[in-house]
Formats: structure tokens, C-alpha cells, sequence
């Protein structure tokens, strides 16, 4: 049985309504930071309209959160894999330098 068209009221209603954001595959941190580099250039060079210096700068914020992300779960695992035995860097070269 053939569908029935939708009536044009319904029509102007679907064509209103806000798309539905297709879920993006993940973008490795490396991929994400070699777009965001990419962006800042194109934007510093000055010669993006202001619709695409728009749609840049949002896409540059959504790559910001996935490097910032990555590396959150990167200092995670460092964290895991050292026991939360993290110390200040300082510290770590002190002892360094005691057992020399």
C-alpha cells in the first residue's frame, strides 16, 4: 500500500524542525590537533569569511574538547600505571640527583 504524502502543513513542520546532529566517529587526538593547527592558520591568515570564520571557530571548540579529552585520559592511565604516585616534577629530578 502506497504511502500517503504529508500534507503541507506537515511538511513546513519537518522542514522546520532541527536536524537531528549525526553522531561523528571519535577523531584521534593527532588528527584533531593537526585540524586545529590547520584552523588557527586559515583563520590567522585573515581570509575566511565571517560565516566560515564562524563555522571554524566551532569546529576548532569542538577539536579543543577532544584534545582535551584524550589528554584527561591519557594523565588517567599515567596515573593507573604509576600507582597514583604522581609527584611534582621537581621533586621526581631532586631524588634523581641523590643517587648519582
Amino acid at each position: 500500500m502506497p504511502k500517503a504524502s504529508p500534507s503541507p502543513q506537515q511538511a513546513t513542520l519537518e522542514a522546520d524542525a532541527p536536524a537531528v546532529p549525526v553522531p561523528q566517529p571519535p577523531v584521534p587526538f593527532e588528527q584533531a590537533l593537526e585540524e586545529l593547527e590547520a584552523i588557527v592558520q586559515q583563520m590567522e591568515d585573515g581570509t575566511l569569511s565571517l560565516d566560515q570564520s564562524l563555522a571554524s571557530y566551532r569546529r576548532g571548540a569542538e577539536l579543543v574538547k577532544v584534545c582535551e579529552t584524550a589528554l584527561e585520559h591519557a594523565k588517567e592511565q599515567v596515573r593507573v600505571l604509576d600507582g597514583e604516585l604522581l609527584r611534582p616534577l621537581a621533586e621526581v629530578n631532586l631524588r634523581g640527583a641523590e643517587r648519582s
